[in-house]
């Protein structure tokens, strides 16, 4: 997929998680432009964008589903780039208890690693 292609797909967990989780795209929608509103339902949207995409286990990222989603999913100049921040930013989520508050700071550690790999709908 091109980047446009992996986004529009993307855009449907968007949908899917923002009603769940009663947030707008005020809160949301610069996601991908490194804005983080430190908010819980906010960092529970987040979440579920990652569960919709089947990218968590037990509450928590998953490196191996990850990378085989990068791999199915992700244009191939992208690949090698996303992979490396994953790897340093995974266990980001270690230092928290809830779910939410792990995969949100994994998520801004991965846009603050590589801001222009950064994908997130």
């Amino acid at each position: 997929m091109t980047r446009a292609q992996l986004k529009k797909t993307m855009t449907i967990m968007k949908n899917q998680c923002m009603p769940k989780h009663g947030v707008t795209n005020d809160k949301v929608g610069k996601i991908e432009q490194g804005v983080f509103i430190e908010d819980h339902d906010v960092m529970c949207y987040i979440a579920c964008v990652y569960k919709t995409i089947q990218v968590v286990k037990n509450n928590r990222l998953d490196k191996d589903l990850i990378s085989k989603q990068v791999n199915a999913l992700y244009p191939p100049e992208l690949k090698e780039p996303v992979k490396k921040g994953i790897e340093k930013c995974i266990s980001v989520q270690d230092n928290y208890e809830d779910a939410c508050e792990g995969i949100f700071y994994s998520t801004k550690c991965l846009y603050e690693d590589n801001p222009a790999n950064f994908i997130f709908p």
